[in-house]
């Protein structure tokens, strides 16, 4: 397994990489965020471990750049910080997990161990379905270059679609995804915030279509 170690403490970079290659990781290891970015999309990684506090480039945007480029090794990511917020901006970026420093190298190793069995699945940061445009982690959706405003109910509910972009998915699923387990309110939820974000997509600009299967659920796709 080929990881990348993105780590501007000396230190800190020669003891992980040491700890990685006693388990059998080949380790290459870059000390700014520049010149991790250029490995990590010049070269095919099974994961790469991503330090938040790096020079030049932070390693939030350096997994956002990632992302956007498309590429899509898991990424761990080492921090001092331990503000829930810090963690939600690297999640949303498209980070797959977080290590809050000082850590235990067992557990640096049991998460990479998980993120390589996980392996790398495309997880966009930003969603695109036609000229339909929602960036998660800023709350923003936009409509052929137009900004539409949604509530959290309906944004939630968008997302959910997009992230399922030409499937159907059915109520039920829905409903745990958006709602949860136990709710209890009326039956036809679903059914009525679809219809208001339809109103929002379909009759503006018919850029997109919500698709209903009679008897199973709903599938968004282009017009």
């Amino acid at each position: 397994m080929r990881v990348l170690l993105v780590e501007d403490e000396i230190k800190m970079s020669r003891a992980i990489r040491r700890g990685l290659e006693r388990e059998g990781y080949a380790v290459d290891a870059a000390l700014d965020g520049k010149d991790g970015l250029h490995r990590a999309i010049e070269w095919d990684y099974d994961a790469v471990v991503l330090d938040v506090m790096l020079p030049g480039l932070d390693g939030i945007e350096v997994c956002r750049r990632l992302r956007l480029a498309g590429r899509w090794a898991p990424v761990l990511m080492l921090t001092a910080r331990d503000g829930v917020a810090d963690r939600i901006n690297g999640l949303d970026v498209g980070a797959d997990d977080y290590l809050v420093k000082p850590f235990a190298f067992g557990e640096l190793l049991a998460r990479l161990r998980a993120l390589v069995r996980r392996g790398a699945r495309e997880r966009p940061a930003v969603l695109k379905v036609g000229d339909l445009v929602l960036d998660p982690a800023a709350h923003v959706v936009t409509l052929s270059g137009r900004s539409v405003p949604l509530s959290t109910r309906e944004f939630a509910l968008l997302e959910f679609l997009m992230r399922n972009a030409g499937q159907v998915v059915s109520r039920s699923a829905i409903l745990e995804h958006v709602w949860d387990y136990n709710y209890d309110g009326m039956s036809n939820v679903v059914d009525v915030y679809v219809g208001y974000l339809r109103r929002k997509l379909e009759q503006p600009l018919g850029q997109v279509r919500i698709r209903t299967v009679r008897g199973v659920g709903y599938g968004l796709e282009p017009a």
